[in-house]
């Protein structure tokens, strides 16, 4: 079983990294660290290394933190994840949120930001994991451009079934579903329809979690996985066996 997408390096787990990671490790076939700005980037890179053959690391910059960011910053950014590129396994997470942003002016750079990632990962040939809140649906009209990207994967998915039906008729899409099926009612509509060919797990962790009083954490994980099982009425290791091949596929781990 795999969490395809958290942020362990946050400093949520500065006082007990280890022990997160060790319970992690008793359960899961490894866990993917998805890098937020150049700073975040170079933690899940210190971490993959550290943890190596555990923890592999993507490398991103967080559309709403970016959107402010400068050419110079952008630019920073996009030359670190070049220089690094053998030692990761995607771009990402980069995109769109419109859940926290209603600006148009601010939409229009994270759009600029988003293209200009898919740019760079189009021409190095490399997967690609995309945060596109609110904005699915112009996501998946923005990546029709884009033909030697290998994978894109809508991470923490939370469109339309219509949506979500556009991006299974791509044979190199997947969506990615997180602890989130637990409790949230339109997540659990929709992986009740959603082929599992299509399907990876996660937990962005540290979020995400049961209550807001909790930390989420990699290993909870289980959790998803056992909510998309008991939804579709399957065994958890076929569930474990099919989500782990897809992520295995898509990352080349």
């Amino acid at each position: 079983m795999i969490d395809t997408h958290c942020h362990i390096d946050f400093e949520d787990y500065d006082n007990d990294r280890e022990d997160v990671i060790k319970r992690a490790k008793d359960k899961l076939d490894f866990v993917i660290a998805s890098g937020f700005n150049r700073q975040s980037n170079q933690n899940v890179l210190e971490l993959s290394k550290e943890y190596e053959g555990f923890i592999y690391p993507t490398f991103g910059f967080h559309p709403v933190s970016s959107q402010n960011s400068t050419d110079e910053e952008l630019n920073d950014a996009q030359n670190h994840l070049i220089d690094n590129l053998s030692d990761i396994v995607a771009v990402g997470e980069v995109g769109m949120d419109y859940y926290y942003v209603t600006d148009k002016a601010l939409r229009e750079r994270q759009q600029e930001i988003f293209t200009s990632f898919l740019n760079l990962a189009n021409y190095h040939k490399v997967p690609i994991v995309m945060h596109v809140r609110d904005c699915e649906k112009k996501a998946v009209n923005i990546i029709e451009d884009y033909d030697d990207i290998p994978y894109f994967v809508f991470h923490c998915y939370g469109g339309s079934l219509k949506t979500a039906k556009r991006i299974m008729n791509k044979d190199n899409c997947f969506m990615s579903f997180s602890t989130m099926l637990c409790y949230s009612k339109h997540h659990q509509d929709l992986i009740e329809k959603i082929d599992l060919d299509y399907v990876l797990t996660e937990t962005d962790s540290p979020y995400l979690a049961m209550t807001k009083e909790e930390r989420n954490e990699p290993v909870n994980v289980v959790n998803a996985a056992k909510k998309i099982a008991e939804i579709k009425n399957m065994d958890l290791s076929t569930v474990d066996e099919i989500t782990t091949n897809n992520a295995r596929k898509i990352f080349k781990i």
